[in-house]
């Protein structure tokens, strides 16, 4: 009797074992399967307070409350977002740091600038959280009415052609509008969009092309004309307003984004799990109505989509740098 129940101990033992050695294996093929099991970081390249750290936060608090996940935001501000990128980019490629990254430092900053990454080469991008339109505008008082009567004004003014840029982000679109139109211009520098907002309605700016929450309130309020919309339906706060393509000008269709990358080198399945997390929280939850609310488009889109956008953009926009012959100071 004793015999038998030694006997059935061992086998009790092995199965053990077996069943150990089994989960652990699952383990070992799938990295997924167990995570996280610490702490998540977001690395947001600006400013507590700015668009970017305003998604990363929202995102976090409903992705935290719909998973159990733990979520930390860390701000990591300086040169446009491209600190942060570096930083995230020398992490260790586990899934536990992810970048929110915007397009200007994500899809321009490397191609001007000397950074320490290359975006799809350092990079995988995890979720697209959503783009927004750009808007051409003049000051209410301008007499251009439409994108082509600034082109043509802008020839037949030369010394009052320019326009009010804060970022490349913004030069570049504006380049694009010149290359495209026959419009001619100089880039006159400005510390933020509001700045540069205000520096066309001063006069001191013919135009500028800029993002929609410091424009829109000035353009309902009368201090700004704005002439058309850069995407490919128009605003919805602003029906009034053509697109680009509307304009006589389909070319010029651009607009900024953010989303979320990690480390190359991030196991697959860790990468489509945190994709499925993220789109989910953006797409369905009243995360997608407040992104809307600030004139962001959702679109949750995962990283094949992403990367696309990515390497399409960057060759637009190298074109536009050699064409244009810029130069841009750190």
């Amino acid at each position: 009797m004793a015999a038998i129940f030694a006997a059935g101990r061992r086998a009790a033992t092995a199965a053990a074992l077996l069943l150990a050695g089994s989960i652990s294996a699952m383990a070992q093929a799938d990295p997924a399967a167990s995570f996280p099991d610490k702490p998540i970081r977001f690395i947001v390249g600006f400013a507590a307070g700015g668009g970017n750290d305003i998604f990363a936060r929202m995102i976090q608090a409903k992705l935290q409350e719909r998973t159990g996940w733990t979520v930390i935001v860390e701000n990591k501000p300086g040169a446009g977002g491209r600190v942060a990128a570096e930083y995230v980019a020398r992490e260790p490629a586990d899934g536990y740091t992810l970048l929110v990254g915007a397009s200007g430092a994500m899809a321009i900053g490397p191609l001007i600038y000397k950074t320490n990454y290359q975006t799809l080469q350092s990079f995988t991008p995890v979720t697209l959280i959503g783009d927004f339109p750009l808007f051409l505008v003049v000051a209410q008082d301008h007499p251009a009415k439409t994108a082509k009567e600034l082109a043509a004004w802008t020839n037949q003014n030369p010394d009052n052609a320019n326009y009010a840029t804060s970022s490349p982000a913004f030069t570049l679109p504006s380049e694009l509008f010149k290359m495209k139109s026959g419009a001619k211009g100089v880039a006159i520098p400005y510390k933020s969009s509001g700045e540069s907002i205000l520096g066309v309605v001063a006069g001191n700016a013919a135009m500028t092309i800029i993002d929609p929450p410091p424009s829109v309130s000035q353009v309902k309020g009368g201090k700004l004309r704005a002439l058309a919309v850069l995407a490919k339906e128009r605003f919805k706060d602003l029906p009034d307003v053509p697109t680009m393509t509307e304009a006589g000008f389909p070319d010029v269709n651009v607009s900024l984004w953010s989303g979320f990358f990690v480390p190359t080198g991030t196991p697959k399945p860790i990468v489509d799990k945190l994709h499925r997390e993220l789109s989910a929280v953006i797409l369905n939850t009243d995360v997608n109505d407040k992104l809307k609310g600030m004139a962001v488009n959702p679109t949750g889109a995962g990283t094949d989509s992403f990367a696309k956008l990515i390497a399409d953009e960057q060759k637009m926009w190298a074109d536009v740098i050699k064409a244009g012959n810029l130069k841009f100071g750190e």
